[in-house]
């Protein structure tokens, strides 16, 4: 099982001083994948994605099952938008995009397969 952990912005700390704000907030998925050009077993590959915010850091942990576990740092601009690259040993790497945005937080893993869709918040 690959587990991915995201955190993410929904929970503002004010602090006594009143000018300094952080932004934590934890999301999930966990699914089967979808088949790329040349591959035909992608549906029978389960992946958990947990993914952490911190401010505009995203950090984020995947395994899928039967393989160690993996991990991707982005950082979210303006719109809330990330990318990365999360390296999965060798040569291989998989592409990471996502948006952390209210009722519309969503992750992709693209690479031997495509995995993600909205992600559920913790």
């Amino acid at each position: 099982m690959i587990r991915v952990v995201v955190l993410g912005g929904a929970r503002t700390v004010l602090k006594n001083t009143g000018a300094a704000q952080a932004q934590t907030a934890a999301y999930n998925w966990t699914g089967y994948g979808v088949n790329v050009a040349g591959s035909s077993k992608c549906p029978t590959y389960k992946m958990v994605i947990d993914v952490t915010v911190d401010g505009n850091s995203v950090k984020g942990l995947f395994q899928q099952e039967g393989r160690p576990q993996r991990h991707f740092e982005a950082t979210r601009d303006a719109s809330g938008l990330f990318k990365a690259k999360a390296d999965l040993g060798g040569s291989s790497a998989m592409d990471v995009t996502g948006s952390l945005k209210d009722g519309d937080s969503k992750v992709l893993l693209d690479g031997y397969c495509k995995f993600g869709g909205p992600l559920t918040k913790k």
